[in-house]
């Protein structure tokens, strides 16, 4: 598979920082994948999405080693705004990234800054608003949605600039229950109906497990766990050891593993229906 995203023996310190907020990361996550990043706080994730489009070391200064290649393009060669026909970020707070009158125009600013027709806006608009089911909104002001539809929002905003690689930061962190069902659900679809690779920081472990191809745990600015989510999560002791939860049902496969050996080797269940079929099958 071909590689969308590649961090090379990449380092990095804030100005006036002692710590590193990122060591000798080397990462490759190729196209299509949904890749979910978890970790304690200032276990250097932010920071991993900062410099997956370029905002480091461009808009943030400091002291960075190593190469970020998006779509096999140096990110120190190329600015955010020049990167985001490639990748798109979405932070964790919404309105952050909303400033347009109503949501249409919210979808068409990105595009229109980056000189596309008009003819073409209106094409990707329309596409995006259906895409993530907010049609009917497209007349309203971003500013009087709930958390779930504003995320949408600024997911379709950085979509309608047709980056093959999508970087959230944390996105259900301020939303209910309900919100965050909504944007993982429309994540999931856009990886998977739309081969859009997806990159997404999350504390949400449940839904995480069950979505995610791929997980990766950080923890001081370094990658310290990195495959499926039955393996991942398998190492239960490293990653409670940080503060970190675990999905409940890796929890009772534990306890039935330590009871009963039930799993031996093989990886951890992380979701009901994997619990289930494994409890059968022994």
């Amino acid at each position: 598979m071909k590689a969308a995203l590649t961090f090379n023996n990449v380092s990095y310190r804030y100005p006036d920082s002692q710590e590193m907020a990122l060591k000798g990361i080397n990462l490759t996550v190729t196209e299509g994948e949904f890749v979910g990043i978890i970790g304690p706080n200032a276990a250097g994730k932010s920071t991993l999405c900062r410099a997956a489009n370029g905002l480091i070391p461009h808009s943030f200064s400091g002291d960075l080693e190593g190469d970020i290649y998006v779509n096999g393009i140096n990110t120190k060669e190329k600015k955010p705004a020049q990167l985001a026909e490639y990748v798109g970020l979405v932070f964790a707070d919404p309105e952050a990234q909303l400033s347009q009158m109503t949501v249409w125009e919210e979808v068409a600013f990105g595009p229109a800054n980056l000189g596309i027709p008009r003819e073409e806006i209106f094409k990707r608009v329309d596409l995006m608003l259906g895409l993530l089911k907010i049609e009917k909104m497209r007349d309203r002001s971003p500013f009087n949605l709930s958390g779930g539809e504003q995320q949408k929002v600024a997911i379709a905003s950085v979509l309608a600039m047709e980056p093959r690689i999508l970087v959230l930061d944390e996105p259900t962190s301020n939303l209910d229950p309900r919100g965050t069902a909504e944007v993982f659900a429309a994540v999931k679809e856009l990886n998977k109906k739309q081969n859009i690779t997806v990159i997404m920081v999350e504390h949400e472990v449940e839904l995480l497990a069950e979505h995610a191809d791929r997980i990766i745990f950080m923890d001081h600015g370094q990658i310290l766990l990195d495959g499926p989510p039955g393996e991942v999560f398998r190492q239960v002791e490293l990653i409670q050891k940080t503060g970190m939860n675990i999905p409940q049902v890796t929890e009772v496969a534990q306890i039935l593993d330590k009871e009963y050996g039930v799993w031996g080797n093989k990886p951890y269940p992380v979701t009901i229906e994997e619990l289930y079929a494994c409890l059968r099958n022994n």
